[in-house]
């Protein structure tokens, strides 16, 4: 049977102007949806996995249009919810060589904000899975979608579903009243996965520094929550907006790991890549016996996801596999 993944998180409409025109250049957009966690899900689908998504969608046809989505790319979408009118969205500006891209988020209000615990029954949910990943956005979003992603949690530990938090901090989305130093220690000290880095653990936490060796920053952060069992992040060199590098690293509690450098010459879209990364290492971990082949394969599939518009990685596990393997030509495939 394959394994089961449930992600939770807001579904986005993405706008962006054809090709690597600039907004001022703009008369049309062309649209994708995506959402951190739900391209995690989707991502893992492509790979063979079981996957759901649980999410709420404004009561109409935007609504419908995003589940439709959702189901086109293999995931189950049975728990959704409907409510209220407003479907999120961004505006993304691909950037190309030394023009950085620029994303224009309209998020406030939309249905996924105004979601409450009262909405969700997470063992129905959850029930089959193998694993539950959420991301630090959601509980950014509103006090309605951290608690409910608290509850997530919870039930995901009490049912003997593993979790994995993808948790790098974004300052500016905290807006309703708390901050993430008040939410953000008791969903993670509930997980068995953290991906993170040194700014990110130092910034929620106030542990190891800025600039500091991540492995030890995640040292801290496991002895501060005996729960985690692995720390897991990557190293992105920007050479351009058109040219980057991916190395994969990793703290399980006895050794550290990385992986070699992957350098991505030719960046079709960035968006979406450390969800690749994400799914990556889902996927890994539940498929290979040991963490260095786990790290490689999350590595492989973040440098893929460079070469793919959209939001989501849409790989196949033998295409993973075979960059994994040195294959770098890019030969056509007969």
């Amino acid at each position: 049977m394959p394994k089961k993944l449930v992600t939770f998180g807001e579904v986005m409409m993405r706008l962006s102007p054809p090709g690597y025109s600039m907004f001022s250049q703009a008369t049309s957009f062309e649209l994708v949806y995506g959402g951190g966690e739900a391209n995690v899900a989707i991502s893992c689908g492509y790979l063979g996995m079981k996957a759901a998504h649980f999410t709420r969608f404004p009561d109409n046809a935007l609504g419908k249009a995003a589940t439709q989505f959702l189901r086109k790319h293999w995931l189950s979408t049975e728990h959704i919810v409907y409510g209220d009118n407003m479907l999120g969205k961004y505006f993304l500006e691909k950037g190309a060589s030394y023009r950085s891209s620029e994303v224009i988020y309209e998020r406030e209000g939309s249905a996924f904000s105004l979601i409450k615990p009262s909405m969700v029954n997470w063992e129905k949910v959850l029930t089959g899975a193998d694993w539950f990943h959420w991301t630090g956005i959601t509980p950014a979003i509103s006090d309605g979608a951290a608690m409910c992603c608290l509850e997530a949690i919870k039930t995901a530990n009490k049912m003997g579903i593993k979790v994995s938090g993808d948790i790098n901090s974004r300052n500016n989305m905290w807006k309703y009243g708390k901050t993430m130093q008040e939410v953000m220690p008791q969903l993670v000290e509930n997980c068995d996965i953290v991906i993170s880095s040194t700014r990110g653990i130092y910034e929620m936490f106030g542990l190891g520094k800025l600039g500091g060796k991540f492995k030890v920053s995640a040292k801290e952060l496991m002895e501060k929550f005996p729960r985690i069992q692995k720390v897991v992040g990557k190293n992105r060199t920007s050479i351009s907006a058109s040219h980057q590098q991916i190395l994969g690293k990793m703290w399980n509690g006895k050794k550290y790991i990385k992986t070699e450098t992957l350098d991505i010459t030719h960046v079709i879209d960035r968006v979406g890549t450390g969800d690749a990364f994400a799914s990556g290492l889902i996927y890994g971990l539940l498929h290979y016996d040991n963490d260095v082949q786990a790290l490689n394969f999350a590595a492989a599939a973040c440098a893929l996801k460079h070469t793919v518009p959209g939001d989501v990685n849409m790989v196949s596990m033998e295409d993973v596999v075979s960059l994994m393997e040195g294959n770098t030509s890019g030969s056509i495939k007969r």
